[in-house]
């Protein structure tokens, strides 16, 4: 949420608020106090983490913008892309890349791949395959959201991993790749962690976030960004939906499933 406009006072000509540090330090600060140091985990507590984002053209803006939100306070987050400068996701909107693969860290705490409509361009994508082998490899966490789950296979990285991806292509595409698909919104197996659909990376961020700084840091983060969700429908997954909407859903995704589905049987 951002201030609102200037209102003549002294206070609005104070150099504009820092989101991020600020929720770095009210955070910090929570975890500073007696009870809530007690819940977190003190081998992670205090610790900086260097996480990456992947970037490509067609990703879906949300698999970025909401574990990025969310996981800001716990260090630095390189968005990596093929080149630096704006990114077009597959709705339009543009995320700005800040490293390249070559100025990646190599020392990743997380390693995050999100979705959308270019995933099986990526899947098919040398040099981002590369990178994301070369990562993984070192990385304490390896993880996607939604489609991104399909890209970590094409790279090799679930064979033999239970994880989740979208609905429209979990249990089709994923066993092409090695994994074993599972009907979850989340699934840890061991430093591998992959989400659902889009939104499932509100909750992934939080349930990694627990991980590396405990879980009063967590709920911390959720309530700063109010996270308490109370859906207008009760759509949000096939069997809720009904077949109606699964109809009306699988016609917009039915492109990104057969394209995905011949990505992975091409490999």
């Amino acid at each position: 949420m951002s201030p609102g406009p200037s209102d003549g006072t002294a206070e609005s000509l104070a150099p504009p608020l820092d989101r991020r540090a600020f929720t770095a330090a009210a955070l910090s600060a929570a975890l500073a106090l007696p009870h809530a140091a007690a819940r977190a985990e003190p081998a992670t507590r205090s610790s900086s983490k260097t996480i990456a984002i992947l970037l490509f053209p067609r990703m879906t803006a949300l698999d970025v913008v909401g574990p990025q939100n969310l996981l800001a306070g716990l260090g630095p987050i390189e968005l990596v892309a093929a080149r630096t400068g704006p990114v077009a996701s597959d709705t339009g909107l543009s995320i700005t890349a800040t490293h390249t693969f070559d100025t990646c860290a190599r020392d990743l705490d997380v390693l995050l791949v999100p979705g959308g409509d270019g995933t099986p361009a990526q899947m098919r994508d040398a040099p981002t395959l590369a990178f994301l082998t070369d990562r993984a490899a070192r990385a304490t966490w390896v993880t996607s959201v939604c489609t991104g789950s399909l890209i970590l296979g094409a790279a090799g990285l679930l064979q033999g991993y239970r994880a989740t991806s979208h609905w429209c292509v979990r249990d089709a595409v994923l066993p092409l790749l090695g994994a074993e698909p599972v009907d979850q919104r989340i699934v840890f197996d061991r430093n591998r962690v992959t989400a659902a659909g889009v939104s499932a990376g509100l909750d992934f961020a939080l349930a990694l976030a627990a991980r590396l700084r405990g879980a009063a840091y967590a709920r911390t983060a959720q309530l700063v960004a109010e996270y308490a969700p109370q859906p207008p429908f009760a759509a949000g997954t096939p069997a809720a939906a009904g077949p109606e909407t699964v109809r009306a859903a699988d016609v917009i995704l039915a492109e990104l499933l057969v394209e995905a589905r011949a990505a992975a049987s091409g490999r």
